[in-house]
């Protein structure tokens, strides 16, 4: 999840600016004054609220204002983040934004400040206005606008920079040059933070061998929990002597040994660009313990792949590999093949369900040579790397 807020007097290109990182970056856009205009129209509870206060010539108060972006936010459950057009505009504001984030298990990112002087921003506006119609649009009421501008905004600035969140923008460049220089730094955002994964598949899809080279090509740390329990076992420790017991009575091995394990894990990859995890979430339940690993570890995106392959050359396929070197102990039988395969079905179709619903599921051809379905996994985990990827 990436949250920008969006600053600039009036006249610097907000709305312009706003439009594109909505477009490239998928953000949902958060304006308060969108926002109340809507509910306003709307007759909302809040509408009415605001309406009223706004009748009497009062400020719509902080406590309205809160409810409202609450229920902008709630708007866009599968957003990868947010921009703030128009809010935080004082210091409490700033402070009211911490929480907000806070409560989203999130913060804000960046603050990027489009810099244009007074007399730019008086031209620009002036030139809109011979067009736009709009009442504000006069001079006198845009020299008002920027003195309320400096006056509230200037402890917003400083809030931030003080944080290292400020980036200052030139913004009398072209529209392109803007463009250019906020991708670049959304860009740099995405880089601070590593990127997840997670690759779903049923037996024989080819998903480990897939995952092996994905790991291999785009330096991502390969999580697989079936590999972490054998090593364990290998090393002799004494969590692998309980999961050999557990092996051996033919029990599941339980979360409560299998978390720590991916948590060291990822703890240990930091200077990787970020994890692929395969065999891992298997449930429901996994999913969201996922979820909250990625979020700890400060994941900057979550790419789900299902690697979707025939059911009849699934079992041709795990038929073969019954007879090769590489058999499993679950390959063997036509019994235990199609055992697996309604595991899969019961348990983790509905995770891939629940990962649709939230994140988006990109479905792989996995059919055909397996350079084939490669390139096809590449080409979904290039668009983590890049601007308003996962």
């Amino acid at each position: 999840m990436l949250n920008i807020a969006l600053f600039g007097p009036p006249g610097a290109g907000k709305g312009t600016q706003s439009r594109f990182l909505v477009e490239q970056v998928q953000l949902g856009y958060v304006s308060t004054g969108d926002s109340l205009r809507r509910e306003l129209r709307e007759q909302s509870d809040l509408g009415k609220q605001a309406q009223d206060i706004i009748a009497s010539g009062g400020l719509v108060p902080d406590e309205i204002i809160v409810q409202i972006l609450e229920k902008t936010i709630a708007a866009h459950p599968r957003a990868n983040g947010f921009l703030f057009d128009g809010f935080p505009r004082t210091a409490i504001q700033a402070y009211i934004l911490d929480g907000l984030m806070t409560k989203l298990n999130s913060s804000l990112d960046v603050l990027i400040n489009l810099q244009v002087p007074d007399e730019e921003s008086l031209r620009r506006l002036l030139e809109r206005g011979k067009s736009s119609g709009r009442s504000d649009d006069h001079k006198e009421v845009i020299l008002n606008r920027l003195k309320e501008y400096h006056e509230k905004t200037h402890p917003v600035l400083d809030f931030y920079a003080d944080k290292g969140l400020r980036v200052d923008v030139d913004g009398t460049q072209s529209v392109e040059q803007v463009q250019q220089e906020i991708r670049r730094i959304v860009q740099a955002q995405y880089s601070k933070r590593p990127v997840a994964l997670v690759l779903f598949g049923y037996p024989g899809s080819g998903r480990g061998s897939q995952a092996r080279a994905l790991a291999e090509a785009f330096d991502l740390e390969c999580i697989a929990t079936g590999q972490m329990l054998d090593e364990e076992i290998a090393a002799g420790t004494e969590l692998g002597q309980r999961i050999q017991n557990l092996y051996e009575r033919g029990d599941l091995v339980p979360d409560e040994m299998v978390i720590p394990l991916i948590e060291k894990r990822i703890e240990q990859a930091k200077h990787q660009r970020g994890f692929i995890f395969k065999g891992f979430p298997r449930t429901r339940v996994q999913s969201y313990i996922l979820d909250g690993l990625l979020m700890k570890h400060g994941c900057s995106a979550v790419k789900v792949l299902d690697i979707e392959v025939p059911v009849l050359e699934l079992m041709e396929r795990l038929d073969r590999r019954s007879r090769s070197e590489a058999c499993m102990p679950y390959d063997t039988g036509t019994e235990r093949i199609v055992r697996r395969l309604r595991e899969h079905e019961r348990k983790t179709v509905p995770v891939i369900q629940k990962y649709g619903e939230v994140h988006g599921v990109a479905r792989i051809d996995g059919t055909g040579a397996f350079e084939d379905v490669f390139a096809r996994c590449s080409d979904e985990v290039r668009q983590m790397f890049q601007v308003g990827g996962g």
